[in-house]
């Protein structure tokens, strides 16, 4: 795992994503113990932090950054799980549950990750209830995502899933520009195929159909939404 470590770590008060991430409620001085305790790297892009199946030692908060979960289906293909984004910890479950990691975690683009030890991580939990109460809420709301993405996906096509996808993305990294929103995360097709569970031949082409429909357009890897509206009615939502 190749990653360049910072040579004077912040402080975790200066964290960009501090109001976002599961530490946020800590009081001065126990932020204080934190940044003693973690060690912040520098990731680029396509670098792994962990691999499904290795054992944990610990947690990582995500400062800047995408990072996709991916785990691998039975005939090898690639299956992404979800992105990770500012303010997210990601390999908590694996600390709480003894269980070797389930999934792989890679950068989508260049990334700065704190990494927090194990043993400090369930010393934190015990001495800050509410870190433990933001670690829980944090894994139910991961259940629930995960739970309602397979409720939802069950029984939608292609072009229901990635009108979804698109609103989701909208959420997490849109960006409003004027009439149109651009999404502020570069995926490959690839990728894109692999969240909603298609081939990438069907994206590419389902794509170009948003695209010639006017609910979406491109620029290179860049994806802006001119028509929200219309997404949502073919995602068959209601946000």
């Amino acid at each position: 795992m190749l990653h360049t470590k910072s040579m004077a770590p912040k402080h975790c008060e200066q964290c960009p994503s501090r109001d976002r991430g599961v530490f946020c409620s800590l009081g001065q001085n126990a932020l204080a113990m934190l940044s003693e305790h973690k060690v912040e790297n520098t990731y680029k892009k396509g670098q792994t932090l962990f691999v499904e199946g290795n054992p944990p030692y610990g947690i990582y908060c995500v400062a800047k950054g995408n990072i996709k979960i991916r785990k691998m289906t039975e005939n090898g293909k690639e299956s992404i799980v979800r992105i990770a984004s500012d303010g997210d910890v990601i390999g908590h479950r694996s600390i709480f549950t003894e269980h070797n990691y389930s999934a792989t975690a890679t950068t989508l683009e260049d990334s700065q990750v704190c990494f927090i030890d194990k043993k400090y991580v369930l010393k934190l939990v015990q001495e800050q209830p509410t870190v433990a109460y933001n670690l829980i809420e944090k894994l139910s709301r991961d259940l629930g995502a995960s739970e309602q993405k397979i409720a939802s996906f069950s029984h939608k096509n292609v072009r229901e899933k990635l009108a979804e996808l698109l609103l989701v993305l909208k959420t997490s990294h849109g960006i409003n520009e004027g009439e149109k929103i651009r999404l502020d995360i570069k995926l490959t097709r690839e990728e894109m195929a692999s969240l909603i569970g298609t081939a990438t031949e069907t994206l590419i082409r389902v794509l170009s159909e948003f695209k010639d429909e006017s609910l979406i357009d491109q620029k290179g890897k860049i994806l802006f939404i001119l028509n929200e509206q219309r997404l949502l009615e073919t995602a068959q939502i209601n946000y």
